[in-house]
């Protein structure tokens, strides 16, 4: 999943985080304990409602980990794509024309996970800035 965090130590207020998140049930932790070690990145976590959490979390090992499942996904081709299209744009550098960029395309994102919570988007994030007057009124 891609995700528009609010930061207040951030230039533009704004980080994009990349996740990804396996969910498993408790008693079948060992699952997802073994997938970890072959992927090597990321954390469990026993959330208290007999579910576990596997959760990695940052652009580059999640585009990493995608590029390995890639050729065996099937349901979810759409989120690859669109995915590595938000990895090329954020890429190592930042600014705010990619960071907006890429905002547009995490609200992509979102609506192919029927994504009905989400609060920060682009709208909101251009909002912001145009409110600190880092972001021109004629967009």
């Amino acid at each position: 999943m891609f995700q528009l965090i609010h930061r207040k130590d951030y230039v533009y207020g704004y980080q994009i985080r990349a996740s990804i998140v396996f969910y498993q049930k408790t008693v079948h932790r060992h699952h997802l304990e073994w997938i970890k070690s072959l992927l090597r990145f990321g954390y469990l976590r026993d959330r208290g409602d007999e579910m576990t959490e596997y959760t990695i979390v940052g652009i580059k090992p999640v585009i990493e980990i995608l590029k390995l499942l890639k050729p065996y996904i099937r349901l979810k081709k759409k989120h690859i794509i669109l995915a590595m299209k938000i990895a090329k744009i954020i890429g190592d550098r930042s600014s705010l024309h990619r960071l907006i960029k890429a905002s547009r395309l995490v609200d992509e994102y979102g609506m192919l996970n029927y994504s009905k919570k989400r609060i920060n988007t682009s709208h909101v994030l251009i909002s912001y800035l145009r409110q600190r007057n880092l972001y021109p009124r004629n967009d």
